[in-house]
């Protein structure tokens, strides 16, 4: 939270700050102290309606306003959160609604002393007592986790939405195991060479696009291209983050995959490219796991999720010498942060670099060297 001073017209100091999206502000007013939320993400409206406010207490237009009872966690997550939460994902975006969303609230709701509690009395300590108890139950450092992202992401709407003045800082636990996975060359071609339709085809467009397993289900064939770049493209529309919607080019194996299956079906020009009988239409994890498992059992190849093959594209393009703001444009990361785990610079890429550096400059010397020969040549003698 970032506090701005400001003096009005008469003299006094405005303090607003910023909360989530929206702007606060708060000052004294005869020994008691004044704090709204002004719903507003322009800082100087924000100091118009606190000063209008002032004003309107000056006047005796307006008393001190009486705080509104904070409701509970409970009842904030039942009658704003989950119909907000639900609204928004449960079409666009089912899994994370089923899988992230609603379970997690659920999980927080069934912890009474946290859902119970009213939204200004929540407490770090509140907070890490909620983690413990889920771990006392022998559950993954990242179902915890998971459960901590859904309450954080809950407490920080309250105060977006004016229901809580602040809330705790909700942190995630240590040592969670990340899908790092990489599946090798030999690997990927025995499980390849046993994997059943359409278990197949996805593992190859996953292996040479890094695509997220969701994002490769939710592909639909006017979303290809087949003219665009050397061998086509695809444009991604949904993801976990604004920065998913992307385009990429496709590899001949990949042009190859879904131009057979394009055929296949007829040459569509809409429709999903992996039509299933799911509720959503189309393919899902759980629609290929019996494959996925045949084909781990039948190649002999160490278990790994369908995940790990985005993990091994990007671990691969990194290595290549990919940069890290063009490894995550392809991967479609919010931030570069998360693309720099995939980048390692070589000895040689390092001194390459500056052996550029150092010969720009030398190149520099050479030229300001002339323009000054240049000048002294034209001075009279």
């Amino acid at each position: 939270m970032v506090e701005k001073s400001a003096k009005d017209q008469e003299g006094r100091t405005q303090v607003i700050y910023k909360r989530g999206k929206v702007y606060w502000y708060k000052f004294m007013w005869n020994g008691n102290m004044i704090r709204e939320s002004t719903k507003q993400g322009n800082d100087k409206v924000a100091r118009q309606m606190e000063s209008a406010h002032r004003t309107s207490l000056a006047k005796g237009e307006v008393g001190i306003r009486e705080k509104k009872p904070a409701p509970t966690l409970a009842d904030f997550i039942e009658k704003r959160f989950e119909p907000w939460a639900k609204a928004r994902f449960e079409k666009t975006s089912p899994k994370t609604w089923r899988d992230y969303y609603r379970v997690g609230l659920l999980t927080i709701k069934n912890y009474k002393p946290l859902a119970g509690a009213k939204l200004g009395t929540i407490t770090t300590e509140m907070v890490a007592d909620f983690a413990a108890h889920r771990q006392s139950r022998g559950l993954q450092v990242s179902t915890v986790n998971s459960s901590l992202q859904v309450l954080r992401r809950t407490l920080r709407l309250a105060v977006e939405w004016g229901a809580a003045e602040s809330v705790p800082i909700v942190k995630m636990l240590p040592g969670e195991r990340r899908r790092e996975r990489v599946v090798t060359p030999q690997e990927q071609a025995k499980y390849l060479a046993t994997a059943q339709e359409p278990l197949c085809s996805v593992a190859e467009v996953l292996v040479d696009t890094g695509l997220r397993p969701e994002e490769c289900f939710r592909l639909h064939w006017e979303s290809l291209t087949w003219t665009n770049g050397r061998h086509g493209t695809m444009l991604v529309t949904h993801g976990k983050t604004a920065a998913a919607r992307r385009v990429l080019p496709m590899t001949p194996r990949v042009r190859a995959v879904l131009e057979a299956r394009w055929e296949q079906a007829g040459r569509p020009t809409d429709g999903w490219v992996w039509p299933a009988s799911t509720r959503s239409g189309h393919l899902e994890s759980s629609s290929i796991k019996k494959q996925h498992a045949k084909a781990l059992k039948a190649s002999g190849v160490r278990a790994f999720v369908l995940y790990s093959l985005r993990h091994t594209f990007l671990t691969r393009l990194g290595e290549s010498g990919c940069d890290a703001w063009t490894l995550a444009r392809i991967a479609g990361h919010s931030s570069v942060a998360m693309s720099t785990r995939y980048v390692h610079p070589s000895e040689d890429a390092v001194l390459t670099a500056m052996e550029r550096l150092g010969g720009h400059k030398i190149r520099h010397r050479e030229e300001l060297a002339s323009a000054e020969g240049t000048v002294t040549r034209q001075l009279p003698s």
